[in-house]
Formats: structure tokens, sequence, C-alpha cells
């Protein structure tokens, strides 16, 4: 089976990627399944439970979050109820919403879906070592095929979750930089790994947001309003496929698509 993991989706010209481009990579590649980090969707930081209803409709199957995602209130009344919505399973004990679910594909094949966030430069949430491990023990007999977004800053943390769940999971992408790498491999024993899926959203800017409202940021160290860049918008990603049989990946590729004017 080939899944579609979408990279950190920047406010309105991300989701307009989508929209364009995903059903033409569902076509192209024969994907089964689509999951999108969705936390910056909502003029850049957060999500509502609009925007979320949107992504679906655009043939994304599961949306996961990350260090953004109660940025918009609304999304407290929303998450609870919507499985296909995925916020980090290392938040605190009591907060709305999941932190992995297992989805039931045509023909059977079951994909557990897990989000965790880093702690690397990052809030100080629960260990996500130590959490995903109890979440893969949660979801490993209903699953075939397991897939981790590590919303995360730091590569190293990234490199060794991937080490550390090398042959435990199917797939450890990374995501929140907002930068694709280079690194995509199939580890030792089964595991496609990727530092980070990039972004998706505008190229023409600082991480998705206006040029010179982030350098005049930097250069006064004043409070200034970073709003979303509009120009060369593209969809970043990887496809991984894996075998359902096994739930060992079989390759993992890059991709970076244009939205044509």
């Amino acid at each position: 089976m080939k899944i579609l993991l979408i990279g950190d989706i920047v406010g309105s010209p991300g989701r307009i990627a989508v929209k364009k481009i995903v059903p033409t990579l569902r076509e192209k590649y024969g994907l089964d399944f689509v999951i999108a980090n969705g936390e910056n969707t909502a003029g850049g930081s957060g999500i509502t439970p609009e925007i979320a209803s949107e992504l679906f409709s655009y043939n994304v199957d599961v949306i996961t979050l990350g260090d953004h995602a109660w940025r918009q209130r609304k999304i407290l009344d929303g998450i609870g109820d919507e499985k296909r919505l995925l916020r980090p399973a290392n938040f605190p004990v009591g907060v709305p919403g999941r932190g992995s679910a297992v989805f039931y594909l045509p023909g059977g094949v079951r994909v557990g879906v897990i989000n965790l966030e880093g702690r690397v430069f990052m809030p100080p949430l629960d260990c996500p070592f130590r959490r995903v491990a109890e979440e893969i023990d949660e979801i490993r007999g209903n699953s075939d095929v397991i897939v981790l977004d590590f919303h995360a800053e730091a590569t190293s943390e990234k490199i060794a979750m991937g080490w550390y769940l090398d042959g435990r999971v199917s797939v450890v992408a990374g995501t929140h930089t907002h930068v694709q790498t280079s690194d995509e491999r199939i580890l030792p024993k089964g595991t496609a790994y990727i530092t980070d899926i990039g972004m998706t959203g505008p190229f023409d800017s600082v991480l998705g947001r206006d040029v010179n409202s982030v350098i005049k940021r930097f250069l006064t160290q004043m409070p200034t309003r970073f709003q979303v860049a509009s120009n060369d918008v593209r969809l970043c990603g990887v496809i991984a496929e894996v075998d359902p049989e096994t739930g060992k990946a079989v390759s993992i590729e890059r991709v970076e698509e244009a939205v044509s004017e």
C-alpha cells in the first residue's frame, strides 16, 4: 500500500495546494491513504473544525497537529468528536482529543496513526519516547501498518526516534521545521524514515510567512505581525510504500509539486 504524508500546511495557500494537487497524486501514484499535518492551516497558526472538514473534503484521510494545536480556541469544541483529527499523544493527561487512532481501509488493511511532539527546543511535554511505546502497545494488535508524525524541532531527537522505533512501526516522518530534508531511507529493520517532510504553502517566504515582516522582526526585535505569504505555492511530503503483510516499508520517496497557475 502507498501512503502520502503531507508537510505542514500553511494558511489558505497551503489548503489550495492540497485541494489542487492531492487528487492528481492519488491517481498518479495509486495512493491508498493520505495524512496531512494541519497545525498551521488557520491563518498560519492552528486549525478550526471548519478547516478540518475542508481538508477532509480534499481527500485527506487523517490530520495531525503539533505545538500550535490550541491556537484557535474553536478546535477545543470539535477535536474530541473527530477521530480523524489527532493531536500529539504526549500532551498532558486530560486534554481534549486523542494522540492515535486506527483506520480501516477498503480491502481490510488497518492503518494506525500516531502523532507526537518533541521536547528539544519545544514546550516541556511528556517524554515522547516513553509515550510512543505506550501508544504502539495500545494499537499494535489492531494495526497492520503504523505511521508516526513526529512534530519536533531538533534533528537529533527525530533521528533518535527513528532508530528507537525501527522495526516497531512502518513509517517515522518528521514535521515542524517547514524545510524538507533529503535523508529519506529505509532503516535496517524495515522502518521508512525522514527527518522532515517539509511545508505545503508559499515558498517565496520565510517558512510560509511574509519575508519583509520576518526580516523586520530580526532587525528590530519588536513585535511584528507575520502575514502568510502567497507566491510560489507548493505541496511537499513523502510517499511511503508499505507491505501490509509484514508492516515493513518497501520504499520512501520525497514529493514536491507546485500549484499551477
